[in-house]
């Protein structure tokens, strides 16, 4: 069965991800290229280091030190997904909240935890005023058939700090 709850910045912590498994094998990939999305033929396996699990908690403690939210799901006592939430607005007349992480441990994925973590955010995004969710999406084939599965299309204002953090990211907002 599983649970799901805000995390606070106090039990953000390595030993949280003892048991998730990031890892992702990536085979085809969205790119724009002339204006059009394309799907590449583009493989690779995607895993965090240890030093990428340091920064993702660090990332993670400011979110919730910050007002933002962090959200987890939980099977067996373990971490088996993960979504975060910034707090501050932007966009202008978009007035987006910015979706930094939804992540679904590789051994739990095709349950619907991915939704369900989506879901929180988006109605959390929208008790704090904003108009739409923003997201930098991996741009692997699967992640944005999730995406797009869940009500998100193309953003209709790019945030320039992501587009340059993650180039090959597809940027995306859900209308709440």
């Amino acid at each position: 069965m599983i649970q799901y709850r805000e995390l606070k910045e106090n039990e953000i912590s390595r030993e949280l991800f003892g048991n998730f498994i990031r890892r992702q094998d990536v085979k085809k990939c969205w790119r724009k290229e002339e204006g059009r999305w394309v799907i590449k033929d583009i493989h690779f396996l995607d895993d965090w280091s240890e030093a990428d699990y340091q920064i993702l908690i660090a990332c993670l403690k400011n979110t919730a030190a910050t007002g933002g939210l962090v959200y987890a799901a939980f099977c067996g006592g373990s971490l088996k997904g993960f979504a975060s939430v910034e707090s501050g607005l932007f966009g202008g007349e978009e007035k987006y909240l910015d979706l930094t992480s939804l992540h679904v441990s590789q051994d739990m994925r095709g349950k619907g935890i991915g939704k369900a973590l989506f879901s929180a955010s988006c109605k959390w995004a929208k008790e704090k005023g904003a108009r739409k969710l923003y997201i930098s999406g991996h741009s692997a084939v699967e992640t944005q058939a999730f995406y797009k599965a869940v009500g998100c299309e193309e953003a209709k204002v790019y945030n320039q700090k992501h587009v340059e953090a993650e180039p090959y990211d597809c940027q995306l907002e859900c209308k709440l």
